[in-house]
This record gives structure tokens, C-alpha cells and sequence, in this order.
């Protein structure tokens, strides 16, 4: 879970002030006035909205007194598509973006956008469902990269994918079943997209890329943690960039 927001006055408030809510949790039932408004603001702005059961409630509450609502808000703002590639444009630099496919654990993504910051990359994309958010967990573990690279969400992930492909950008995704990554040319305009390590690359966002990327691995084992397997393949990118002088 991320950071939360508990009592119907506060969550009404944190909507109002412009508030990032990612999740929002309501008593299975209750239909009375404000939380009529609460679930009418979620609406609004495309919130995740759940409805649970006074136990779940009271398990998930930090206070004792959630009212029947629990908020989970992100710590840090979220940017846009349209902020990343504005950042690229600004920097004179062909767009380099990592997409992450159901990175659940906020360890994982506040690694790698941690990595993405210190390979050059220009911004980090991540679906609205099934996917950690920017908690303050995150924010620690990417140890102040995330004050630097913009972190956008977006409902779709292959539609996402298909809208930049009209741009001139071409992606890749990790899978141990790809092309050797040093036998591919990514060197141009390219999103590295990255799977979870239990289940990879979801088969929809696979078929939107453009190649497949394998990290040759010698041991017994046949999956990186996914963080890694992101600063592996992004320093690929950084190599082959520097390389060519890009």
C-alpha cells in the first residue's frame, strides 16, 4: 500500500486541492451524502475506486477513524507523456523512455527509476492498474532520482505504446527468449519496456514492440529481479549510445 489519506472530510479535501489519488477504498454499501461526493470526485478524475468490506477497512486503517473511506495518495506528483518527450526535445537528445509492465513492488520501481536517471533516460511510464505508485517507499529507494525524472501513468500501456510508435519511437522489451541485446542496434529513439520477473512482458504490450531483448545469463537460474534486469539493459543503451556518439 502507498500513503494514505483516512476520514471522508480529508479524502473530499485531498480531491479538492488537486491531490494525486491513485486508490481509493469505501465502505462496501454506504451510500450516504459525503461519501456520495467522494465517489462522484473519484469519477472525476479516473480514480481506482474499490469497494471493501469494515474489516479490510479496519485492517488497512492507521488511525482507527476512517469513516468508511481510506485514500491511497502519491507522494510526488506525476507528469505526463507529453512532459518526457518535452524533456528529450529540450535536451537535443533522441527520447529515451523505460515502460514498465506490472511492476508491483515500489522497491523495484523506485530502483529503477533510480537507473533510468543515471543512464539518461528521459522519463519512466507506468500503468494505472496493477502497478505500484510513487509512495514515499518509492521515493526513498530511488534515492532522490525521483525529484529528477518525470514519472508518468497512463490507462493503457499498448495504446500508450502504439501513440509513441507514431513518433518515431521504437521500443523493446526484455524477454529471455529475444535477440542477444548486443546483437540489436538501440541507438535511436527507444522505449525499454520491462516485465515483473514473475510473469514478464504481458503478452498484449509484447506484441506492440518493435524487438526483443535476452541478457545472456550463464547460472542456474533463468530470471534477474526486474530492476536489475532494467540497469542491465538500459546500460546496454548507454554503451551502444556513447558508441555511435549520440
Amino acid at each position: 500500500m502507498g500513503d494514505r489519506i483516512e476520514g471522508r472530510n480529508a479524502v473530499i479535501e485531498a480531491f479538492r486541492s488537486g491531490r494525486c489519488v491513485d486508490k481509493l477504498f469505501v465502505l462496501n454499501g454506504c451510500q450516504d451524502g459525503p461519501i456520495r461526493t467522494i465517489v462522484r470526485e473519484a469519477g472525476k478524475h479516473d480514480t481506482i475506486l474499490k469497494f471493501v468490506s469494515k474489516e479490510r477497512l479496519d485492517q488497512m486503517s492507521e488511525t482507527g477513524t476512517h469513516q468508511g473511506v481510506i485514500a491511497e495518495v502519491a507522494s510526488y506528483e506525476y507528469s505526463t507523456v507529453g512532459d518526457i518527450l518535452k524533456k528529450a526535445e529540450e535536451k537535443g537528445e533522441p527520447p529515451f523512455i523505460f515502460l514498465l509492465d506490472n511492476i508491483e513492488d515500489p522497491h523495484n520501481l523506485g530502483a529503477i527509476i533510480r537507473s533510468a536517471n543515471l543512464a539518461g533516460a528521459h522519463g519512466v511510464i507506468i500503468p494505472k492498474r496493477r502497478a505500484a505508485t510513487l509512495t514515499s517507499v518509492v521515493a526513498r529507494t530511488s534515492a532522490g532520482a525521483l525529484n529528477y525524472t518525470p514519472v508518468a501513468k497512463v490507462t493503457n500501456l499498448a495504446k500508450t505504446i502504439q501513440e509513441l510508435k507514431e513518433k518515431g519511437i521504437w521500443f523493446v522489451c526484455s524477454d529471455m527468449d529475444g535477440t542477444v541485446m548486443y546483437d540489436l542496434d538501440l541507438t535511436g529513439p527507444v522505449g525499454l519496456v520491462i516485465g515483473n520477473e514473475g510473469e514478464g512482458v504481458s503478452r498484449l504490450v509484447k506484441e506492440n514492440c518493435d524487438l526483443t531483448a535476452a541478457i545472456p545469463m550463464k547460472g542456474d537460474i533463468d530470471s534477474l529481479n526486474a530492476s536489475v534486469a532494467a540497469g542491465v539493459l538500459a546500460w546496454e543503451i548507454v554503451r551502444q549510445r556513447m558508441h555511435k556518439g549520440v
